[in-house]
């Protein structure tokens, strides 16, 4: 049986854990814009988990991993000016088997319905607090626990990602039966339906990658890219220092790229897919700079083939443990936080390193701008940023604020509105879900030219069908006010 031995660093496995549970300058540009828009409470439910993502009404959809009406976090959803409304709130049957602690973050499904996971909590009693479930939740509201975890299928899941056949994709922190990390497992990666068929596809077995943190994301080749928190084959770390693979649907594994400490260390949130066809990512530690006790992380750019170049490596002053996924703006820049790190002497040090955090841009040639010190009053720990199809962007973070309990932030850059499509590919004759703002009067829509049917919803929605024809570009839609642009190109399939 295959173990990691933590060497001189016993935290590192302390550390997978807080840095799973916490995902987790002052630069100013032209006509920028922070604001506080929510102080989370006790109430509305503390500690808020992961990024936001936009609903088909408009709102913002989030979780929260404590607090709350039972004690156990939320589901909630915001106003783009604030108000906040608890959807769920987690631990409402007895012992918590409706799942406990969502720790990332939610994501909307092609029947507008969103899905989810909680880290513990689930009706099993092999996990000492619950090895956690996979749920559905309806916009108003309703809660469906599609599956319990027992340990052997996984251990305190990740964020998931529908694929292109429907069915939801997604990794777990521990569990599994392949190798021993402190009895836990290295973890998993599974398939379940929106019905609730669940299929574990593969069990990480430590040399090839163990502790999934991140979850999935397919590719254009309908593979899934993801990363691992340890294992590989890097040998500049105390124990492992993560790595990149590639999964086929059925559960084929191959690793693209080992960490070696100095182009970074223990990745922890999901790749993106890049305009450019290729992938970008951060690590939590690693890197060039010595500021930081396990190195202040890195942000990179790694090929479909696995070739891996270091954009930036942060250096505490701009940030450390940058723990959120990256996204891509309308503008072409990448956008993403740290979780600590910055110039703010106002929060305590995660291991040894300060600051409250950043939220920073970053140029496709690498240049760095930090966007935003947190200074604990508008929190600290910040979970990324979402860009709503407003042109705004909007962030979470774990504490601060006015009641410690953490805030919803609002960060406008001056970028203009888009459309949003969900899924972003799809066939001819395919439903998809077109998200934006003042889409009332709708005149026409358009999949890369291609004139498509398409019914108005609401002034937030509409639901097209991909049109004979169609080939891969820009879905557009003229308004009595002007054309729309989606953000990302619709893939044809």
């Amino acid at each position: 049986m295959w173990r990691f031995e933590l060497g001189s660093h016993g935290c590192l496995a302390r550390m997978a854990r807080v840095a799973f549970l916490l995902f987790a300058a002052t630069g100013v540009t032209s006509a920028q814009t922070f604001t506080t828009i929510v102080n989370l409470d006790r109430t509305t439910g503390a500690g808020a988990g992961g990024a936001l993502i936009q609903g088909p009404d408009g709102n913002l959809y989030g979780v929260t991993g404590a607090d709350g009406g039972h004690g156990a976090g939320t589901v909630f959803k915001v106003s783009p000016r604030g108000k906040l409304t608890t959807l769920y709130s987690f631990c409402a049957q007895t012992n918590c088997k409706d799942g406990a602690s969502p720790r990332v973050g939610l994501v909307l499904g092609t029947d507008q319905n969103f899905y989810g996971v909680t880290t513990w909590g689930g009706d099993t009693i092999a996990c000492q607090l619950g090895c956690g479930t996979v749920f559905k939740i309806t916009p108003g509201g309703t809660l469906t626990t599609l599956h319990t975890f027992e340990g052997g299928d996984g251990e305190e899941p990740g964020p998931l990602a529908q694929g292109t056949d429907g069915n939801l994709y997604g990794t777990t922190l521990y569990g599994g039966i392949n190798c021993d990390y402190y009895n836990d497992g290295c973890g998993t990666a599974f398939s379940i339906t929106p019905a609730g068929v669940f299929t574990t596809l593969h069990t990480f077995t430590g040399p090839e990658g163990a502790l999934p943190l991140g979850g999935l994301i397919q590719g254009p080749d309908t593979r899934f890219y993801g990363v691992t928190f340890a294992g590989g084959n890097g040998t500049s770390c105390a124990d492992t220092c993560g790595t990149v693979f590639v999964m086929t649907p059925a559960g084929t594994i191959t690793t693209l790229h080992s960490f070696d400490f100095t182009d970074g260390a223990y990745p922890q949130a999901a790749l993106l897919l890049g305009g450019d066809g290729n992938f970008y990512g951060t690590t939590f530690g690693g890197g060039a700079s010595t500021a930081c006790s396990l190195g202040c992380g890195t942000a990179f750019k790694m090929t479909p083939a696995g070739t891996v170049t270091t954009l930036h490596s942060f250096d505490l002053s701009d940030g450390a443990g940058p723990s959120a996924s990256l996204i891509q703006g309308t503008d072409g820049n990448f956008y993403g936080a740290t979780f600590p790190g910055g110039t703010s002497t106002a929060c305590p040090g995660n291991e040894g390193d300060g600051g409250c955090g950043t939220l920073f841009k970053m140029t496709p040639a690498s240049t760095l701008t930090t966007l935003h010190n947190f200074d604990f009053t508008d929190g600290w720990g910040a979970n990324g940023l979402f860009q709503s199809t407003s042109g705004a962007f909007y962030g979470m973070a774990y504490g601060g604020g006015i009641n410690n309990d953490g805030t919803i932030d609002t960060l406008d850059l001056g970028l203009g509105p888009f459309l949003r499509t969900v899924p972003a590919y799809g066939k001819v004759g395919q439903r998809v879900l077109v998200l934006g703002n003042n889409l009332s009067g709708a005149t026409s829509v358009a999949f890369n030219g291609t004139p498509a049917k398409f019914t108005v919803a609401s002034s937030t929605l509409i639901t097209a069908l991909v049109p004979a024809g169609a080939t891969t570009g820009p879905v557009q839609v003229t308004t009595p006010s002007g054309t729309l642009t989606s953000n990302v190109r619709f893939r044809v399939r």
